[in-house]
């Protein structure tokens, strides 16, 4: 007969209330079971099947994807049990632990960092209302503490099945988006298609990256284009990385798989401070902030009009040479991106001589104004290296609205309150030269190279212009040219605050971002500005 006492007082326990206890363990067991077989489910997506076809397409499934971008043993999954509500169209009958996306924090760099990896293996990874709420869920946790989002794009679109409520999930994500935008770095990486609707995400967020070959980006597909306009065109041919890297503008790099795009995207984070209240980051640097770079003596060549390249010297001045360009294959005629002085993140924009002479143009003014207006909203201080003809002269420029763009230029600068150093290396030109953080437009520091030339236009054209119908135009021309091609005037008028050595530009620049590591500046008080959009 079993009896069971208890150890204190060794009375008999009744029958029942053992039987109770060994249901209750039961239960327990059965539960744990069924908890370990569902994370299992969940953690093998659609199945081994549908895995090896993404492998074979030469892509990473989702948690793949995740555990490559996070420090090791540090993701931490949010609603692996989730489940879609659909009960539609047989959908009833089909469901899959965690639905088509995986969400959740882990840490790159050893810094926090929220993330949503799209599962093309359920669903083709469509949108669901439930798989909305994941993402939606992350984002507002980001918010709250102050953390990056980075969202890992591999989705078929909108889940047909779940109609309007596919529909109200894109709205909310939008919605968070925005929501979060200048308050903590959003970065989408498409490793996939991403259509219709799920389009809009990407392009709200800060930077979007593209894998070359397997992602695409367009509103309305191939198939649609044929049935609306009788085209045929290819999905690459129509949003793939090449057209938005080098045409649209859409996305800001490419890289040549999964694993690539994956470890870049590290390298890229280690440069973003985490949200608009920290402090950027800093990396140790045994690269001398105060060495003299001799190469810079000779960069600008002697002849005004010859071509040179910008980015010589935005590697010489950085530290380590290490400089991670943003849109490298858009609007090549300026430079951006991301670099380090003396070990802190700053932001470089530089005009780019061996391209259609480093003029401005909509493209070029589009793609440099959205990099300083992400700058100023995470205090990351803007260095600007100057030379620039002026505005690309041409019918098409004026009909596109090279106007309005170029406003926006102007605008992103002016507005800008973070540190903002300026260099002119040799050319800085009419409007080109104001729009240029000039200290018109609250430049903090602005220093001119001895092969400078800030005026309203080139020698040549003033000459052409003041002395019209002069027989002596030639030696008028270089009297002009001694009088006003240098940096002098502008120095003089106090525009530019001193003429340096160009070898001891690091050494001046890393001196000036200490002093204005403190600066306050602050708007007046607004809802928030018109930007000509």
């Amino acid at each position: 007969m079993f009896v069971c006492r208890t150890a204190k007082y060794g009375k008999e326990i009744p029958k029942i209330f053992v039987a109770r206890n060994i249901e209750t363990v039961k239960h327990s067991i059965k539960t744990y079971e069924k908890i370990k077989q569902t994370r299992l489910e969940a953690q093998m997506g659609g199945g081994k099947i549908k895995i090896e076809n993404q492998h074979k397409k030469g892509k990473l499934t989702a948690r793949e994807r995740i555990h490559l971008l996070c420090d090791d043993n540090s993701f931490i999954e949010y609603d692996m049990f989730v489940e879609h509500t659909c009960i539609d169209f047989g959908m009833k009958e089909r469901k899959f632990p965690g639905d088509s996306v995986v969400t959740g924090h882990g840490l790159v760099n050893g810094r926090p960092v929220f993330i949503f990896s799209q599962d093309a293996t359920v669903f083709g990874g469509s949108l669901s209302s439930a798989h909305a709420r994941k993402i939606c869920k992350i984002m507002d946790q980001a918010i709250s503490v102050g953390a990056p989002v980075v969202g890992l794009n591999d989705s078929g679109g909108a889940r047909i099945q779940e109609g309007v409520d596919s529909l109200a999930g894109y709205a909310d994500i939008f919605q968070k988006n925005v929501l979060a935008s200048g308050v903590i770095p959003q970065i989408s990486l498409i490793m996939g298609p991403c259509a219709g609707g799920a389009v809009y995400s990407p392009a709200i967020t800060d930077f979007t990256f593209m894998v070359e070959n397997t992602s695409c980006l367009f509103i309305t597909g191939p198939d649609v284009i044929k049935t609306a306009t009788n085209e045929d065109v290819t999905s690459q041919d129509l949003g793939g990385s090449k057209v938005h890297t080098e045409l649209s503008g859409v996305a800001h790099r490419s890289f040549e798989n999964d694993i690539e795009a994956i470890l870049q995207l590290r390298e890229f984070m280690g440069y973003l401070p985490q949200s608009n209240k920290g402090p950027v980051p800093i990396r140790v640097c045994e690269d001398p902030w105060d060495k003299d770079v001799l190469s810079l003596e000779s960069t600008v060549p002697p002849v005004a009009t010859a071509p040179y390249d910008m980015l010589d010297v935005i590697l010489a001045i950085v530290d380590d040479r290490d400089f991670f360009e943003i849109m490298p294959k858009h609007a090549k005629n300026i430079i951006v991106g991301f670099a380090r002085m003396n070990r802190r993140t700053v932001g470089i924009i530089g005009n780019q001589p061996d391209v259609a002479a480093g003029c401005l143009d909509i493209s070029s003014s589009v793609k440099a104004a959205r990099f300083i207006r992400f700058c100023d909203a995470f205090n990351i201080s803007i260095i600007t290296l100057v030379d620039v003809p002026g505005f690309l002269p041409g019918v098409q420029q004026e009909h596109n609205g090279c106007i309005r763009h170029g406003a926006k230029l102007l605008f992103a600068y002016a507005e800008a309150t973070v540190p903002k150093l300026t260099v002119i290396t040799r050319k800085a030109y009419g409007g080109a030269y104001i729009t240029s953080s000039s200290k018109h437009l609250r430049g903090d520091v602005n220093y001119a190279w001895p092969s400078a030339e800030v005026a309203v236009m080139g020698a040549k054209s003033a000459a052409a212009v003041l002395y019209k119908g002069r027989p002596n135009l030639e030696e008028l021309e270089k009297e002009y040219i001694e009088k006003f091609a240098s940096p002098f005037p502008a120095a003089q008028k106090g525009f530019v605050d001193d003429i340096i050595e160009p070898k001891t530009t690091r050494r001046r620049l890393c001196r000036d971002l200490d002093l204005l590591a403190t600066k306050q500046l602050t708007n007046p008080p607004k809802k928030h500005g018109n930007i000509p959009l």
